[in-house]
Parts: C-alpha cells; structure tokens; sequence
C-alpha cells in the first residue's frame, strides 16, 4: 500500500474535502496547494500523478491528531493525562 492509498483511504474514511486536508496540514506549519493535493489524488497513468512523499503522509498523520484530539497544552488544561514521559 502506498503513502497515496493511505491518503486516500484516510480522506474517504472520515470524509474530508480537500480544504480539510489543507487545513489540517496548516496545524502542523506544513504549506500544500490545493493543486498539489489533488495530484495525490489521481490515477497512476494520469500526467499530473504525483507521489505522496513519507514528509506529506507525516505531517498529515501529525496534524490529523492534532485536530482529532487538540494539542498537548490543550489537554493539560483540560486535567485530562499527559502522555508517559520517555524516562
């Protein structure tokens, strides 16, 4: 399965619209076009096809928790548990 299946699989699953993605992306400081995105999108045999890079599906998987579950700061405020500390 490639980083684009991935992509794509995660878009249908929780039915996001390329804004959302875009948006997504922009919690984590990461700048997409909204063509660029949709060259992921594409067949393989299209000429606008464009591999999802590890950088691309990271920064996604990143943001997307960030906006399922809110950032770190936000969780502490909440009295909810940080995270086990690596120690």
């Amino acid at each position: 399965m490639t980083n684009n299946d991935v992509i794509k699989k995660l878009r249908v699953a929780l039915h996001l619209r390329d804004d959302d993605i875009i948006y997504i992306l922009s919690l984590v400081d990461y700048k997409i076009s909204k063509t660029e995105l949709s060259a992921f999108f594409r067949q393989e045999e299209h000429p606008n096809y464009k591999n999802c890079g590890d950088q691309v599906l990271r920064n996604f998987l990143n943001g997307l928790v960030i906006h399922l579950r809110g950032r770190r700061e936000e969780a502490k405020a909440k009295g909810e548990p940080s995270p086990p500390s690596k120690d």
